[in-house]
């Protein structure tokens, strides 16, 4: 089981580099079809970052989001994270997970950040409990109550 792990300890020059990493991210994304560019970066608890972007296929529905890059850091053997932050070149509001990857960011605690940006850097803080509420979660398969 993933423990949860609040950002409550990042400073603001952390939070920037990270949203700036994402955006950066942003700009490796596939989407030929929509021309919708997403990036992440996922910091981990020992303060690593692992980036990632949307790969999208011509079978829509076997596309990447960028928060699955949650996948490239289990795959390096990591679990635990500290914050998400999420880019696209929306310029009026934040842009924010599809509830797909929101339970699959859930699937590795509750208790850590997720900052919603726009193309200017701006951003709004959210946990994952914020976005996913009353979520299905790891515990809830051993729950046989």
């Amino acid at each position: 089981k993933a423990a949860d792990h609040s950002s409550a300890k990042l400073s603001t020059v952390m939070i920037k580099k990270l949203i700036e990493q994402s955006h950066e991210a942003k700009k490796q994304a596939y989407c030929p079809y929509s021309k919708f560019r997403v990036g992440s970066a996922l910091l981990t608890v020992d303060d690593r970052v692992i980036t990632g972007c949307n790969v999208e296929n011509a079978c829509s529905n076997l596309g990447i989001c960028a928060e699955r890059t949650v996948a490239k850091a289990v795959s390096e053997g990591i679990r635990q994270f500290k914050a998400i932050a999420i880019a696209s070149d929306m310029t009026n509001k934040y842009i924010a997970p599809c509830g797909g990857c929101r339970q699959v960011l859930r699937e590795f605690g509750t208790d850590w950040s997720v900052f919603l940006t726009k193309c200017d850097g701006s951003y709004v803080e959210k946990t994952i409990e914020d976005l996913l509420p009353t979520s299905f979660s790891p515990d809830d398969l051993s729950d046989k109550s």
